[in-house]
């Protein structure tokens, strides 16, 4: 029953930041928290997946924000600036790509998503997370 509770409460917390603030927040060390920001598209994304996958999608967003930084469910992608949160539940892959807010150490900015159909990762979708980027700087920086 514990565990029950504390997947809901997990899962809870999840949801409830589902659309962000772009603050910093401090945990009880003073270390400060990463802050993962959805696109409409990666929320739309999300969306229109089976809530069991959102639930696991958000769980490992929830993860990385606490500062769990581990290859299998964040990852920088080689020779890019892009990073992809990696899911895997009832043996299908998703993948929200991303990209850090250089002026800002703590923010990530997720794009878009998919369901990784293939071993390779598709150009495609790493230049469409780049184009996003290179807008979202260039807005910024307006």
């Amino acid at each position: 029953m514990r565990s029950d509770l504390m997947k809901n409460e997990i899962l809870y917390r999840c949801l409830e930041t589902k659309h962000y603030l772009c603050t910093i927040i401090q945990n009880k060390m003073g270390i400060n928290k990463l802050k993962v920001v959805l696109t409409e598209e990666a929320q739309a994304f999300l969306d229109a997946q089976p809530f069991k996958a959102q639930q696991k999608i958000y769980y490992n967003i929830f993860k990385v924000e606490e500062g769990v930084m581990k290859v299998d469910i964040f990852k920088k992608l080689e020779n890019t600036e892009i990073w992809e949160f990696r899911t895997l539940y009832n043996g299908i892959c998703y993948r929200l790509f991303s990209f850090w807010d250089t002026e800002e150490e703590t923010l990530v900015i997720a794009t878009h998503g998919i369901v990784k159909k293939t071993q390779k990762t598709q150009l495609k979708e790493i230049t469409k997370a780049e184009e996003i980027r290179k807008e979202y700087f260039n807005n910024k920086n307006k």
